[in-house]
């Protein structure tokens, strides 16, 4: 297998193209971490499931990867991270036809632009940093707020249990709980 860590994207790109996997596999190793941020962001503010999000977005990096042209003088990075964010939306709006009125997520993809806040960024920018973090530790142990913070900060759950010094199912129950109180406070 031909290496492929200190190639640029682009490069690694046409490669996929034209049909090297070990490209393509290399694309998506160095972006699953971008795209797991980018679910977690919205899986969290929107109390949605992270897998399915990072499923989706990962199928967005994939059709990214197969519908890049370097002629638009965008970058693979930038060009990527749209298709990743759309198709999240577009999952989320399929999502939200399905459920029944009185159980849609608040949330419409349609009114955010290309360079609008996430949602997360969004619900943090209607309050003050400070007062958000503030209703958070009101609302949260002292393990679930760090257990969060850590989370939204993108840190996996293996560095969330060392940072800790907790077990895996400590830091998967914090976070449960968390996101259950979140929703009655945030509701």
């Amino acid at each position: 297998m031909q290496e492929f860590g200190n190639e640029a994207d682009e490069s690694l790109v046409a490669k996929a193209q034209k049909g090297e996997r070990g490209a393509t596999e290399e694309l998506l190793r160095r972006y699953k971490d971008t795209v797991r941020r980018i679910a977690r962001k919205f899986a969290f503010s929107l109390l949605a499931e992270t897998d399915d999000l990072v499923q989706e977005g990962m199928i967005g990096l994939y059709s990214a990867i197969g519908s890049f042209s370097p002629a638009g003088g965008k970058s693979f990075k930038n060009f990527a991270y749209t298709c990743v964010v759309r198709r999240i939306y577009s999952y989320l709006r399929s999502v939200n036809r399905r459920e029944p009125e009185g159980e849609r997520l608040d949330f419409d993809p349609e009114q955010l632009s290309e360079e609008s806040a996430t949602p997360e960024e969004q619900l943090i920018g209607s309050e003050s940093d400070s007062e958000f973090r503030m209703r958070l530790m009101n609302s949260l142990s002292d393990f679930e707020f760090r257990v969060v913070m850590m989370y939204l900060e993108g840190m996996s759950y293996a560095r969330i249990c060392e940072a800790t010094g907790k077990q895996f199912k400590s830091v998967d129950n914090a976070l449960a709980r968390a996101k259950r109180k979140l929703q009655k406070t945030f509701a």
